[in-house]
């Protein structure tokens, strides 16, 4: 156990798997205590078990605002208060012509990997000032920086994502609020056939590894090694940054 988020308060979307478990068990194992938030209810209560008694499990669509601010209020009412917020949650359309997705996968995108920052950001602002400051982690996707074809509605809100962090970055820098963006390549998550657009079989994966000058996609361990420097005093005078995490594949 260490001890970088020693007596911090976390909430983590998205995180009955994938990058945000990931991100939930490093922060706790780091003295954090945890609402581990999930469209998923009974996967956020399995990691939430996982992790022990500094853990609250809340089933969430970050999209919808009253579900946003049970999320908050499950946190500052278990543990006291909150110190970062991560919005991890994503969707993606599937990887295909970009006049082939449909209206509701377009809103779907927008509204979890968009909204939710808005909706989160309302939320937690407020109780930052309260207390001083606070970290908010935005997982935003190498999408957004160097788009690949069949990705066009989801590349551009990740774009959205990262420009969103930058600008709140330097609005609440005088709020000692710091605002950054994790942008992972292509990782072995729930969304991954999505993105690949084809079965997860050996010949398709090895389409897209090509494009990754170290020769894997991401991992959990990598993005969640990330969060943990950015949301620690290590990185306390980063802000407005979207970090690649992305074995070269950005360069």
């Amino acid at each position: 156990m260490g001890e970088r988020l020693k007596g911090r308060v976390a909430i983590v979307t998205g995180a009955a798997s994938g990058f945000g478990r990931a991100i939930a068990e490093t922060f706790a194992c780091e003295g954090a205590r945890v609402v581990v938030a999930d469209l998923n209810g009974d996967g956020a209560e399995e990691v939430a078990r996982t992790i022990g008694d500094d853990a609250r499990a809340v089933c969430a669509d970050v999209t919808v605002g009253e579900d946003v601010a049970a999320m908050v209020e499950a946190a500052t009412g278990a543990f006291g208060g909150l110190d970062i917020m991560v919005n991890n949650a994503g969707y993606t359309h599937v990887n295909q012509p970009l006049l082939e997705v449909s209206e509701a996968d377009f809103d779907r995108t927008y509204a979890v990997n968009v909204k939710a920052i808005y909706l989160a950001t309302l939320r937690v602002v407020p109780i930052f000032r309260e207390r001083g400051g606070g970290v908010i982690l935005n997982t935003a996707s190498t999408a957004g920086l160097r788009p690949r074809p069949g990705l066009t509605w989801y590349n551009g809100s990740k774009g959205a994502a990262i420009t969103l962090t930058k600008s709140m970055a330097i609005e609440l820098a005088p709020d000692n609020i710091r605002v950054n963006a994790l942008c992972p390549v292509m990782g072995e998550t729930g969304m991954l056939e999505r993105f690949m657009g084809a079965p997860d079989i050996p010949e398709v994966r090895a389409k897209f590894i090509a494009t990754i000058p170290m020769g894997r996609m991401s991992q959990p361990a990598d993005i969640a090694n990330a969060a943990l420097f950015l949301a620690s005093d290590e990185a306390a005078f980063i802000t407005g940054v979207a970090l690649e995490v992305d074995g070269g594949r950005c360069v």
